[in-house]
C-alpha cells in the first residue's frame, strides 16, 4: 500500500523559512516523479514544485522559484521542500503527491496527473 506522509509544517513569521519532508513507503519508486502542492483557503490546489527519483531535473512554479527548494533522499525514500524567505501569501496546506506515470520528460504540473497524495500539512506565515 502507497503510503505519502508529510511533516515539518508549522507556523512562521514572514521572511522566515521551513522545511517540510515527504515520507514515500509501499511502492518502489525509481520512475516516480515527486510534486509539492499547496491549497490555501477558498482556492484550488496548485503545483508547487517537483522531482524524480533518478535525475537531478527540477522544475518549479513560478511564484516559489529562487525561494523553495525541492530535494530527495533515495536512501531514505524521502522529498524535502526548503522553504526560504516564506511570505504571507506561501500560507496553505501543502500536499506531497506521486505521478507514476512520469516518463523522464516535462513533469505534469495538473493535480490530476498525480496519483498517490499525502494528507498534507498545514503551513501558515504571519505578516
Amino acid at each position: 500500500q502507497v503510503q505519502l506522509e508529510e511533516s515539518g509544517g508549522g507556523l512562521v513569521q514572514a521572511g522566515g523559512s521551513l522545511r517540510l519532508s515527504c515520507a514515500a513507503s509501499g511502492v518502489r519508486f525509481g520512475g516516480y516523479a515527486m510534486g509539492w502542492f499547496r491549497q490555501a483557503p477558498g482556492k484550488e490546489r496548485r503545483f508547487v514544485a517537483a522531482i524524480n527519483w533518478s535525475s537531478p531535473r527540477t522544475t518549479y512554479a513560478d511564484s516559489v522559484k529562487g525561494r523553495f527548494t525541492i530535494s530527495r533522499d533515495s536512501g531514505k525514500n524521502t522529498v524535502y521542500l526548503q522553504m526560504d524567505s516564506l511570505k504571507p501569501e506561501d500560507t496553505a496546506v501543502y500536499y506531497c503527491a506521486a505521478d507514476r506515470d512520469y516518463r523522464g520528460e516535462l513533469y505534469d504540473t495538473r493535480d490530476a496527473a498525480y496519483d498517490y497524495w499525502g494528507q498534507g500539512t498545514q503551513v501558515t506565515v504571519s505578516s
